[in-house]
């Protein structure tokens, strides 16, 4: 699948969005909706549409509040607002939404370096990714009772974040690199000591579910040429998951999931079984799949999500939701054999959640706009499927 991208359609971008108000980027993105710009498809996606997400990671990625901390106090020194306490990723609401808030500014200069908002990306990257904020970041992922921070959710999208300025040939990405070192070392010693003494997946739809993150740093060790990370990664997926059959596809989604359990078990499996090997597991584990053309291929097996309040945290996950399933269901059928129909089926379910799931970000509510840009831009450029 090609991008297609059209220079002409870039618009005027100002560069002092980081302190745009949200209200703003609401009201501006409810006029992309009426153009029929939340309807975009991987093929449609362009810099005019990468400004809208980029809009919203800028508008955050530096606001501290509000601010949803994970932090274990051991006494009264360990009293300090976010921007002390982990001053590179201290907005976008919490620490893992600030990081692929940061990844989404790097993939989107990557993708359009040339773009209007490249100048404002890049300036909110120098700013946040300083050597002195990356220090502090690494000591305190290693300070005391710290054992569980951001496992491994945000773990493996800070993985994801290094191994995007590791693909990108550009100097500024290198410098950010060699700054990001010691926090990415203290990530992968963390998680390195973590897998193998887990002992059972975490199999919910949301930031502790094991598949998903598996699938992040199975993406990030393989680009590294990481063997060891490989092999630990990879035979942590055979162990949890190649014996799984029937995957209760029917329970699914739980009230707050932005993430499928189901979807994403299979999303990481494609990436450690070989085409034939994953085609006979797929059909085992999710036999509810129809393997037919026509209308029967696009039946409603796995219905959209609609969030009942995109204003509350935890229901907005909904939203991202329909992101999510998208990018797995791409990546499930790309690692099946062309003449399997259930390709024409997994693609056509994709649509419709892309479809959905990108309508939903507007920025109109800030519980939803300070991530799921990050997730938009994951799908829209096939991050997981091609680099």
């Amino acid at each position: 699948m090609r991008f297609r991208f059209h220079s002409s359609r870039l618009g005027n971008f100002v560069c002092a969005l980081a302190a745009a108000p949200l209200l703003g980027i609401a009201a501006e993105d409810a006029g992309h909706q009426k153009r029929g710009g939340a309807n975009l498809s991987a093929q449609e996606f362009d810099a005019s549409a990468a400004e809208r997400f980029a809009k919203l990671a800028l508008a955050c990625v530096h606001k501290e509040y509000p601010n949803k901390i994970s932090h274990v106090l051991n006494s009264d020194a360990d009293v300090a607002p976010p921007c002390k306490l982990t001053p590179a990723f201290c907005g976008c609401y919490d620490w893992h939404s600030s990081v692929h808030g940061h990844w989404l500014l790097v993939r989107l200069l990557r993708t359009f370096p040339d773009a209007s908002f490249a100048k404002a990306a890049r300036d909110a990257l120098k700013e946040s990714l300083t050597a002195e904020n990356l220090k502090a970041e690494a000591a305190y992922l290693r300070g005391e009772g710290r054992a569980s921070f951001e496992r491994p959710y945000g773990l493996a999208w800070l993985l994801q974040l290094c191994a995007e300025l590791r693909e990108w040939e550009d100097p500024q990405a290198r410098e950010m690199l060699a700054i990001l070192k010691p926090l990415e070392d203290a990530a992968v010693e963390r998680l390195r000591t973590w897998l193998p003494k887990l002992s059972h997946p975490v199999r919910i739809g949301e930031h502790d579910q094991t598949a998903f993150a598996l699938g992040l740093i199975l993406d990030y060790a393989r680009g590294k040429n990481d063997e060891g990370l490989t092999k630990l990664a990879a035979d942590s997926a055979r162990k949890f998951f190649l014996g799984d059959t029937n995957c209760p596809l029917a329970y699914e989604p739980s009230g707050e999931d932005f993430l499928s359990p189901c979807l994403g078990e299979a999303d990481v499996m494609r990436r450690v079984l070989s085409q034939e090997e994953f085609a006979k597991w797929l059909k085992d584990f999710l036999p509810q799949i129809p393997a037919t053309h026509g209308e029967a291929a696009t039946a409603n097996w796995l219905p959209v999500t609609v969030s009942p309040d995109p204003s509350d945290p935890k229901l907005a996950h909904l939203d991202g939701l329909n992101l999510s399933c998208a990018w797995m269901l791409e990546g499930i059928a790309s690692a099946l054999p062309a003449d399997d129909l259930r390709r024409h089926t997994l693609n056509a379910a994709a649509d419709e959640h892309q479809r959905a799931g990108l309508a939903a970000v507007t920025g109109a509510h800030y519980e939803g706009g300070h991530w799921l840009g990050s997730f938009a831009v994951y799908l829209t450029t096939r991050r997981g499927i091609q680099k």
